[in-house]
């Protein structure tokens, strides 16, 4: 009887103690966070802004054509007049594969 009693404290202490001590790790050994592989979380709204514009301006048929870029939280906002369809799609195939955009917001027009 005496066995069982001994060997119940020691169990009743050491769970405890287990816990404790599982509680004393470092914040990194007890949450690793996931590594990103992506570079975007470092690009700022005024970053996205510029190389959209810079991007717009460099596509072939869209040259000549005024459009405004506005980013907020990387959304996209592209405000202007084009003469075709194609130039809006191509507008925004040119915004999307740029890094940090989220969400792009055409408000381009066709011109009459």
């Amino acid at each position: 009887m005496k066995k069982t009693t001994g060997t119940r404290f020691w169990g009743i202490v050491a769970i405890p103690l287990a816990l404790l001590a599982g509680c004393n790790k470092p914040p990194e050994t007890v949450v690793n966070a996931p590594q990103s592989t992506s570079t975007t979380a470092n690009v700022t709204d005024a970053d996205i802004t510029t190389n959209v514009t810079t991007a717009l301006l460099q596509e072939p048929v869209l040259k000549g054509f005024d459009i405004s870029v506005v980013t907020l939280k990387g959304d996209v906002r592209m405000i202007g007049a084009v003469d075709n369809q194609s130039q809006i799609d191509a507008a925004t195939k040119v915004a999307r594969g740029i890094d940090g955009v989220h969400a792009i917001h055409d408000e381009l027009t066709i011109k009459k």
